[in-house]
């Protein structure tokens, strides 16, 4: 005589756990439900009811981010996405709007600049290692998410949104800035007004001579992309926002070169553009990534093609970064 197989356990309706989890949660016991967390998430998933994976991943990952248990509430942040990629949901507003609603709970923290007599360097020291702990975790959970917009959605580099909420919170959390990665994102997102506002402020604090390179490499970055609209606009954009200040940056040779550039680029001027690398040839090698940049930029307006193929590097190692 066969004996029968037990029968699975019915699910319940995903807000009695949502329900259950958040108690465990306001009491403190962040660990114990991270895994509660992660094991429900699965069995809902694992029975396709992706709907309701996806509410109790999200309400976990904004419950752990509020209660500033950051790696717990990225993990789940993380598993969010990846839901979203095995359900194969499609890009839309509602879903951008849960991702912006789990980002705007990862905690802004500044980074404490003036530490008295009496305080121990290891304040700063454990101050600099959270910063840092924020930053790989927001980024790890947008990277994913821009990734899934990307695969799922209609833009070629994913949400420009996405791109704009990471480089904001890489530029204002990141405990030490690296601005060709922000610049990246930036350059794919969707706010050059607030890009320009970034700049400005980077130059109002950067070692002396990272400034004109700094603003360079955006409006060639653009220009490589050739997004012209935008990377005229960043410029126009910062000379507005310094008017009254009157920076060094602004008259450098290789804020020049960039000025004469962006004139060029508007028209049929191939030996024009060549004879400008030529001229600013030692401001444009203060950064040897121009110069690949620029073989970009001489293939998108002027059809120029590599010598190389396997050229373009410095566009694939920032792919590879973001």
């Amino acid at each position: 005589m066969s004996r029968e197989r037990p029968k699975k356990a019915t699910l319940p309706p995903a807000q009695e756990n949502i329900e259950k989890l958040e108690k465990v949660i306001n009491e403190g016991n962040y660990y114990g439900a991270q895994q509660m967390y992660k094991s429900i998430s699965a069995r809902y998933s694992s029975a396709q009811r992706y709907s309701e994976a996806l509410d109790i991943l999200h309400s976990g990952a904004c419950l752990q981010l509020n209660n500033g248990q950051v790696t717990c509430g990225s993990e789940l942040a993380v598993l969010f996405v990846e839901t979203l990629v095995k359900a194969k949901v499609p890009y839309d507003d509602d879903v951008l709007d849960n991702i912006k609603m789990i980002y705007k709970k990862f905690p802004r923290i500044p980074v404490p600049q003036h530490l008295g007599v009496d305080d121990d360097v290891q304040q700063l020291a454990e101050a600099l290692g959270a910063a840092k702990t924020r930053v790989e975790c927001c980024s790890s959970f947008l990277k994913a998410a821009i990734k899934w917009s990307a695969e799922f959605g209609s833009y070629r580099y994913g949400s420009p949104e996405l791109h704009t909420m990471l480089a904001d919170y890489m530029y204002s959390e990141s405990p030490e800035l690296d601005m060709t990665r922000i610049s990246y994102h930036f350059v794919k997102g969707n706010n050059p007004k607030k890009f320009a506002f970034t700049l400005v402020n980077f130059t109002g604090k950067c070692y002396p001579g990272e400034d004109d390179l700094a603003i360079a490499r955006a409006v060639l970055l653009y220009l490589a992309m050739g997004n012209m609209r935008d990377a005229n606009y960043l410029m126009e954009e910062i000379k507005k926002q310094v008017v009254s200040q009157k920076p060094d940056f602004l008259h450098s040779d290789l804020t020049k070169f960039i000025s004469y550039l962006l004139q060029t680029l508007q028209r049929d001027a191939l030996p024009l553009f060549n004879m400008l690398r030529q001229s600013y040839k030692s401001s444009i090698d203060r950064e040897p990534a121009f110069n690949e940049l620029l073989d970009d930029i001489a293939e998108v307006f002027y059809g120029v093609q590599r010598r190389n193929p396997l050229q373009g590097m410095f566009g694939d190692i920032l792919k590879m970064m973001g």
